[in-house]
């Protein structure tokens, strides 16, 4: 599919806390159309690093499709045929230095001042994404969704629609996600912010445009990348080859292995597109992340699906099966499957066709 990107805007949005921001844009796709009685909408939600382009391509030239284009589109388990696929960018989405990206947060101009808005910026969370897109949803005329999907920050903010806006969501497909951040979590999510805080650059958030925290922004996402992969990527695609050929970590302090190399790589090319601030606003609204407030999971009353991955290191499968347990004690019909793969928490992203029977029939299910 080749898609168009949109731009939704709100002139005010107050957040849950109860600031006030203006003039809000975000960037977001759809795929397929809209029946005539609205009842056929889903909508996917994005990923820590991820955005809007879930599937299809935006020009014939891109290199890759959207990161679920496997599963999304006509005779696809998300069929396009069949549904009406909407996908947003969040607040302060990561990836604010994309073109194909658009995002309210950090690094966009305070109207009030002309600059950017740094770290005055209110502070947001997977409630406001949600509130953004529930807004984005009703303007396209759907007042019902017939389902929820998304990995990882994507299962948080599917958690939290299904918990907010219970009469909203027919379905809930919740994948590498728990219902709230456990305290490991809370503690890597620190540990993901720190290389920033570090950098001279980064200026408690005061930095130019042209001179940004690039080198700790690298290292947070390689940081990120490494915890998103397993030791069993690491040991079949990497191993314990040189970065370069004869150049001996054992013989050189400066020379590097190739997965120091290949991490490197990665997150230095997701550092060119993506804005410190909003990676920092990111890790809090990840943190804070507790689905529609403390007993929030008690309000959950669509059917669910939660998919899982075993070697997950970032939501541990034990953490997502307690969510699991929670919402089927409420007397609500869960699913829950295992994804295999040897990318560890990544395979909620890439690893799913063996799935996608599963997800056409959960979806068609009456």
């Amino acid at each position: 599919m080749i898609v168009e990107k949109k731009v939704f805007e709100l002139p005010a949005f107050k957040t849950a806390n109860g600031a006030s921001i203006a003039d809000v844009r975000v960037g977001y796709e759809t795929y397929g159309s809209l029946n005539a009685d609205r009842s056929n909408a889903i909508l996917i939600t994005h990923f820590f690093s991820g955005t809007s382009h879930a599937a299809g391509k935006y020009r014939e030239s891109d290199a890759l499709p959207g990161y679920w284009d496997y599963l999304i589109g006509p005779g696809k388990p998300v069929d396009t045929n069949r549904y009406f696929v909407i996908a947003s960018d969040t607040l302060v989405n990561l990836n604010a230095r994309d073109p194909d990206v658009v995002t309210t947060g950090p690094a966009s101009i305070n109207p009030a001042t002309g600059k950017p808005y740094g770290l005055s910026f209110p502070q947001v969370g997977i409630a406001d994404f949600v509130a953004v897109q529930k807004a984005l949803v009703e303007s396209l005329g759907v007042n019902r969704l017939h389902a929820v999907m998304g990995p990882s920050m994507g299962g948080l903010q599917a958690y939290e629609w299904a918990a907010s806006h219970p009469e909203m969501v027919g379905r809930l497909i919740a994948v590498i996600s728990a219902a709230e951040a456990d305290p490991w979590l809370i503690a890597w999510l620190d540990v993901w912010a720190s290389p920033i805080r570090l950098d001279p650059h980064w200026r408690n958030g005061d930095y130019a445009p042209d001179a940004p925290p690039l080198a700790g922004l690298t290292q947070a996402l390689k940081v990120v990348g490494l915890q998103a992969n397993h030791w069993l990527w690491a040991e079949q695609t990497q191993g314990r080859e040189f970065a370069v050929a004869g150049a001996d970590p054992a013989r050189d302090v400066n020379a590097r292995y190739r997965i120091e190399a290949t991490l490197e790589s990665a997150a230095s090319a997701r550092a060119a597109v993506s804005d410190a601030n909003h990676f920092l606003y990111l890790v809090k609204a990840n943190q804070t992340f507790v689905a529609g407030g403390p007993g929030g999971v008690d309000r959950i009353r669509a059917p669910t699906l939660i998919l899982y991955a075993p070697s997950d290191q970032v939501f541990a499968a034990d953490w997502v099966l307690a969510t699991a347990e929670r919402i089927r004690s409420n007397g609500v019909a869960v699913e829950t499957a295992a994804i295999g793969g040897i990318l560890g928490h990544l395979d909620g992203v890439m690893s799913l066709a063996p799935h996608g029977g599963r997800i056409s029939a959960f979806l068609a299910r009456g």
